[in-house]
């Protein structure tokens, strides 16, 4: 990293932390004020997320405008709110979405994705949306767990670089065996869910919620500032609390 890219990650990690302290945000969240954000961490390890396998493995199906992953007569659900360009959510989808998996994968949880896209109106570009409409073509082809981790693990660096271009969700869907086809291919191009992105964005906007990721345990959110989500072990502590385990 150049001298030049590590002063400019510091000035962006300021930034944020200020647009933060003044919204009322968590500081581990992507905040939907117009014209901020607080997603700016200094460093994110981002691998590729090791519980898609284990989703993989239960049914998704998009219900109105949210994306449910788990088995419908689960006794609790999780409420998951994610912008695709916020690099929080890469950051929750690499840890604190292990355990909320395993459990999913016990029959103990169903998940519910509203997949918001308001970075693009506050940084400019069409990356988010772009993205949460390709999430809504992989559940048609049966490969929503997979490409969702996907695609957070090929977050740009730089969510203000708008970098989820048709092209490059393409050629993450490569990563995802038996993803590309014409369907899949035609949705992302043609931007067939466009309509799709902008009923979750509005969900996003009715439910109260002002940043991303926001994670409901039954309809209520869970104690504390919110960074307990970003923390694999944290994250299980606060599921279990809640009568999750």
């Amino acid at each position: 990293m150049t001298g030049r890219t590590s002063a400019r990650k510091v000035r962006r990690a300021a930034v944020a932390l200020a647009l933060a302290g003044a919204l009322g945000v968590s500081v581990a969240a992507c905040s939907s004020g117009s014209g901020s954000s607080s997603s700016a961490p200094a460093e994110l390890d981002v691998k590729a997320a090791p519980h898609a396998a284990t989703l993989a493995k239960l049914p998704a199906k998009a219900e109105g405008a949210e994306i449910v992953v788990g088995s419908p007569s689960a006794a609790h659900t999780v409420t998951v709110y994610e912008d695709p360009r916020c690099p929080y959510c890469a950051k929750f989808e690499a840890s604190g979405a292990v355990p909320l998996a395993e459990l999913a994968a016990q029959g103990k949880v169903k998940i519910r994705y509203t997949l918001a896209s308001f970075l693009d109106r506050n940084l400019g570009g069409g990356g988010s949306a772009r993205a949460a409409g390709a999430l809504r073509a992989a559940v048609d082809a049966g490969k929503f767990a997979e490409y969702h981790a996907a695609v957070f693990a090929s977050q740009p660096e730089d969510e203000g670089s708008d970098g989820y271009t048709a092209d490059n969700l393409l050629r993450i869907a490569d990563k995802v065996p038996g993803l590309r086809g014409a369907a899949f291919d035609k949705a992302v191009r043609e931007n067939t869910y466009k309509s799709w992105v902008a009923s979750a964005e509005k969900a996003f906007e009715d439910s109260g919620v002002n940043s991303s990721p926001t994670v409901l345990i039954d309809g209520k959110r869970p104690p504390g500032d919110g960074s307990a989500i970003l923390d694999a072990d944290a994250f299980a502590k606060v599921l279990k609390d809640a009568g999750i385990s």
